[in-house]
This record gives C-alpha cells, structure tokens and sequence, in this order.
C-alpha cells in the first residue's frame, strides 16, 4: 500500500524548494525528522499557522529568509565536546601534521566557532598553529559572525575548562580568553591565520587541497544521498594520506567511502584517507 503523505510533508517539501529556488540553499536532502522539528520551532516563533503561510512569508521577505535560516541551522555545540576525539587529535593526528612544513585545515560546519577555536587552541600546544591556515566554513550568516568575535557566554567557561582538560591540554584554560561583562572574549591571536567563510556541504565544490577535514555532528542532519555527497567533498579535499574527524554518532562505515577512509582511532571517530 502506497503511502500518501500529509498536507504538511507536501507544504514542507514545497517550502525546502522554494526556499532551493529563490534562495539557492539547499535543505532537500535533510533528514525529515529534525527539519519538521525545526519548522515547527520556526512557524510558532514566527507567528506562522501553515507551512503555507511560512513560505510566502520567506519567498517574499528576505528578513523572512534569515530568519528561517536561523531555525534551520540551530547550533548545538560546545567547546572541546567529546574531549576524548580531541585527545586522539593531540596524540595520533597532530605527530603526522608536524611532518609537514605547512598545513591547511578545513573546518566544515563550523557553526558559532567553538570547534575553530578549540582546535586552534589544540594546535598551538602543538606548535602547529603558526604554519596553519584554517578554513572554517558554515551556510549561517549570524553564525559566522559570532564565530569571528568569538566572545562566549562566560558561564559556559567552567565545562569548556573541564573539556579542555580531559581533551589533554597543556595550560591553563582561562590563559585563552579575557572575561568581561559576562563574556569571555577569546585571544584575536588564536583566528589570525582563519578564514571564516560561507560554504554550502549541499551545493557548493571544493575550494582548497586540506591536510585535515573536522566536520562534527553535521551529518547527523542529513540523509544517505547527501552524506555520501559531503564525504565524496571531503575525499577530494584532502591531500595523500589526510585526516578526517567527525562527530560521536557519525561514521563512514556505511556509505560508498567507507573502502576510501581507514579508521585511525575508530571510537573518537578519526580515519585516515586510504591509500589509492
């Protein structure tokens, strides 16, 4: 027996292709729980009754669009989150990126920067960071920005700290940020050598040859077909024998890479491009 799909599936389908169309962001091959969840979030905050209401609004509204778009790409993150993928980063990734007299590293999906800045952190212990050029990349606008300051809520310090120390770092967490006015504002030094820029997993191609690709707990968002394209991305980017990270309930096991990619340390979700 077939099955028909109810007036809010066809208006949310309808609305992702609008927002394809006009917008040329592409959210057709998210996976339909978390989008539902997250349209639902958007209609009600945005005085939307139908997903009707909500895509005339955003076809004819660009304030709409962004607005939206901020629904769409809610941001969970945290610094140094799962400080055990960090700690496998230190001690089996970095020992092979000091070989090399120079680094590129993307950072795909960057959200709000907290990863950016961890692992900046990370590679300055390491005495890397100097010969680093990070390319930090999100399809968010406002998240982008909140990335570039990089001022946090300072309450957030103390499991950011607690993070950092599990994660094996080396210093004192609070020697990396100023605090003031119930923000902590993070060293200018750590971003000098990143480039915050807007990049779409969905739609656009790859930009720069990369040593090390760390996209975490953003292909958790997509369907098969569209991780597949996104690890398709990463296996171009990455130079002979690059590193690949993701996030905890990520793997490459089941899509058409998983014979392109080694694990490296399997449990903190850290693999290798196999040798051609």
């Amino acid at each position: 027996m077939s099955h028909t799909p109810s007036d809010f599936d066809i208006e949310l389908r309808m609305l992702v292709e609008a927002v394809y169309l006009k917008y040329n962001y592409d959210f057709r091959n998210y996976t339909g729980a978390s989008q539902k969840r997250r349209v639902l979030v958007a209609m009600r905050e945005m005085g939307c009754n139908t997903v009707s209401e909500l895509q005339s609004r955003v076809l004819h509204d660009p304030n709409g669009f962004a607005q939206l778009l901020q629904y769409l790409t809610i941001p969970v993150t945290e610094m140094f989150r799962d400080p055990d993928y960090f700690r496998a980063v230190r001690e089996q990734v970095a020992p092979f990126l000091k070989t090399y007299p120079s680094l590129k590293i993307w950072v795909a999906g960057c959200s709000t920067g907290e990863e950016v800045y961890s692992l900046a952190i990370l590679l300055k212990e390491e005495g890397l960071l100097e010969r680093s050029i990070i390319y930090a990349t999100d399809i968010n606008p406002k998240s982008l920005e909140t990335a570039r300051r990089g001022v946090y809520p300072i309450d957030r310090m103390r499991l950011y700290t607690e993070n950092y120390q599990k994660s094996g770092g080396k210093a004192a967490f609070s020697d990396y940020y100023t605090a003031a006015y119930g923000g902590a504002l993070f060293e200018r030094s750590l971003i000098e050598n990143v480039t915050f820029a807007d990049h779409s997993l969905s739609t656009d191609t790859v930009f720069s040859e990369t040593h090390f690709v760390s996209c975490r707990n953003v292909l958790i968002y997509f369907n098969r077909t569209l991780q597949d394209r996104v690890f398709g991305l990463f296996h171009e980017s990455l130079c002979h024998r690059g590193f690949l990270g993701l996030g905890s309930k990520e793997s490459i096991d089941f899509s058409s890479y998983s014979g392109r990619f080694e694990p490296l340390a399997r449990r903190e979700r850290v693999y290798r491009k196999a040798a051609p």
